[in-house]
């Protein structure tokens, strides 16, 4: 009971490898379960000047000192998992000996993680598994070189013995749940929490309306990581195809990149050479309560993902941030945006320039078309929006918190 007389909210635990502030689900998750009245810390990495420990939109945020390597080896990946898991381990058991938790939560990857919850498990605590990806996928795509058949076995070893020792398993999409089915887990054990944008923070009519090209120039946008699972440097290459003439009549278009990453040197030589360096801004990482703007001011949203075992399981959150802002989106085509988006989206092939250019060609001539997918997007946003499933999961972590 608090000073007042009134019960003590329920508390919950929210583990992430991420920056806190920087990772749009476990923040939606964080600030849906403060919102319902429930108690939240989160146990997150801390970039150099943040602040150990800050209060934010109702969440109490822990940050470790660990900074996310981004891009490195296998190995120092492994060595920054083991710091965390350590500071997470020894953080968990403090703040649970403060008051008690109702339910923690590990956000993935990577999937070991949750065995760093051990004590809280053991006092009766239920674990969810937040799986926002297939790991043994993740590190082949990562690190082609360590998929030889005994780290793959480890790995999809290692995945199995993590959801066994949860209480309930999470997943971003049916995809990724019918992996798990596939792979021998109950699908009663795994509920879907899809990635849907806040409408609150991705609403149009917050921002200046910009009519498509109205100054003349189509202004492409991309919000996300700066990797090579991105096929970047093929939106460059398309841009140069369309900035040149060489599929038609020159298209004066610009590209905008909002994220950082290990593929910046390369994406920025490329422009270069290409001649078109003027045409592609490298603004940064921006807060997530920036993306919107960022979204407003182009005229089409672009999501080119590589095809590979991994994405093959991939709903890209940039597809639902475009076109809850009314853009029209333009995505690699992969076996889950498509089973998600259908012919809401205009799609080009994965790796293929050409492909890509024609797509952006038609989007920017077609004012029919793209009318069209504008609506047919925006109609499939709202059916999965993050309000429906923000319900969903705090119903389901105020039924674990009341065993």
């Amino acid at each position: 009971m608090t000073r007042s007389g009134l019960p003590r909210p329920r508390r919950v635990l929210v583990v992430t490898h991420s920056y806190y502030e920087e990772d749009p689900r476990v923040r939606r998750q964080a600030e849906a379960l403060a919102d319902a009245g429930l108690a939240v810390d989160v146990l997150a990495l801390r970039k150099p000047g943040s602040p150990a420990r800050e209060r934010l939109e109702g969440v109490e945020v822990h940050r470790l000192p660990v900074q996310r390597h981004q891009g490195a080896g296998i190995g120092t990946y492994l060595a920054e998992y083991a710091e965390f898991f350590g500071h997470v381990a020894v953080a968990a058991v403090h703040l649970h000996a403060r008051g008690r938790y109702a339910v923690a939560q590990v956000a993935t990857l990577p999937d070991p993680l949750v065995f760093a919850l051990v004590p809280l498990r053991l006092d009766g605590v239920p674990v969810v598994l937040d799986l926002h990806e297939a790991m043994p996928e993740f590190f082949r795509s990562r690190f082609p070189a360590a998929s030889r058949p005994l780290v793959r076995g480890g790995l999809l070893a290692a995945e199995r013995a993590s959801i066994a020792f949860a209480s309930r398993v999470l997943t971003v999409n049916d995809a990724l749940k019918d992996r798990l089915v596939g792979l021998g887990v109950p699908a009663d054990r795994i509920a879907v929490v899809l990635n849907s944008p806040r409408s609150d923070r991705f609403d149009p009519s917050k921002h200046p309306v910009r009519a498509f090209m109205a100054d003349g120039c189509l202004r492409l946008v991309y919000a996300g990581a700066l990797t090579p699972l991105y096929q970047l440097d093929v939106v460059v290459d398309a841009l140069g195809r369309l900035a040149g003439g060489i599929d038609g009549q020159a298209l004066d278009a610009t590209l905008d990149l909002y994220g950082r990453g290990d593929a910046e040197p390369p994406l920025r030589a490329r422009a270069a050479a290409l001649g078109i360096a003027d045409r592609v801004t490298f603004h940064g990482r921006i807060p997530v309560e920036e993306v919107a703007a960022a979204i407003a001011a182009a005229d089409i949203g672009l999501a080119p993902t590589r095809r590979d075992a991994f994405t093959d399981f991939s709903l890209s959150t940039k597809i639902f941030e475009y076109a809850a802002m009314g853009k029209p989106v333009i995505a690699s085509r992969l076996p889950t945006v498509e089973r998600y988006f259908g012919d809401a989206l205009c799609y080009f092939e994965p790796g293929d320039a050409a492909s890509l250019a024609e797509a952006i060609r038609r989007v920017a001539d077609g004012a029919a078309f793209r009318d069209d997918l504008v609506a047919s997007a925006g109609a499939r946003v709202r059916e999965l929006s993050w309000e429906r499933e923000a319900a969903r999961y705090v119903a389901l972590i105020e039924g674990l918190a009341q065993r």
